[in-house]
């Protein structure tokens, strides 16, 4: 039976953690990792408003060989990074051991969601994080069956859930908002972007869930 794992990483960590870490203020999701012979590319959409430091931070870095504008939204912008053969530490671990990743994003600390193929390999990808001197500090795992518990339905981080509920209690959804991002972020003690990545992500996690779950059991 597959298994999920939360997890949190500091940057220094990892070498994905490091060649991100700067400029501060911009926000950094992996849209997936795709397996290459024995490297690992990951495509990732970043937002926030110094495009030009963070393309400088991560094309003046020895680890990468290309940084390649793919796609760009109002407020994102999807990059595809190609690295050199440097290894690739943590992510290298994730695809051994049979790990795909659900979610992952960060920027001076990172937030994993990774679903393995079962127990074992969870403990293999553990094992690997301890071989190479990795530190994660893990959140909770569950089976796919336990996700009916009530605090953890659609999948949802503890605080992507702390979010979404505090928004709906303070009327952020209504029409008009009756509080904004700003005055959510103070109640959390948490920075503006911080508490709209929550909410952006956790709205899309629901909705996933829910919708796209529900339309392939109809079928």
């Amino acid at each position: 039976m597959s298994v999920i794992v939360e997890f949190t990483v500091a940057d220094e960590e990892f070498i994905l953690g490091q060649v991100l870490s700067d400029p501060p203020g911009m926000h950094i999701e992996l849209e997936r990792i795709v397996p290459t012979g024995s490297s690992v590319i990951p495509f990732l959409w970043v937002r926030g408003e110094n495009y030009q430091a963070f393309e400088d931070r991560v094309q003046g870095s020895e680890r990468v060989a290309e940084l390649v504008v793919l796609d760009q939204l109002d407020d994102e912008v999807l990059y595809r990074v190609e690295w050199t053969d440097e290894p690739h530490s943590l992510l290298e671990g994730i695809n051994q051991t049979g790990g795909v990743i659900l979610e992952a994003n960060g920027n001076r600390g990172w937030e994993f969601r990774l679903r393995f193929p079962n127990h074992d390999a969870l403990s293999q990808f553990y094992n690997f994080c301890t071989e190479h001197d990795i530190t994660i500090h893990i959140d909770r795992s569950y089976t796919l069956t336990e996700r009916s518990d009530i605090g953890h339905q659609f999948g949802l981080s503890q605080q992507q859930r702390e979010a979404l509920v505090l928004g709906l209690r303070r009327g952020y959804f209504d029409t008009p908002s009756q509080v904004s991002l700003n005055e959510l972020a103070e109640e959390l003690g948490i920075s503006q972007q911080a508490i709209s990545s929550r909410i952006r992500r956790g709205s899309k996690q629901v909705l996933s869930e829910a919708l796209l779950t529900s339309a392939v059991e109809s079928d």
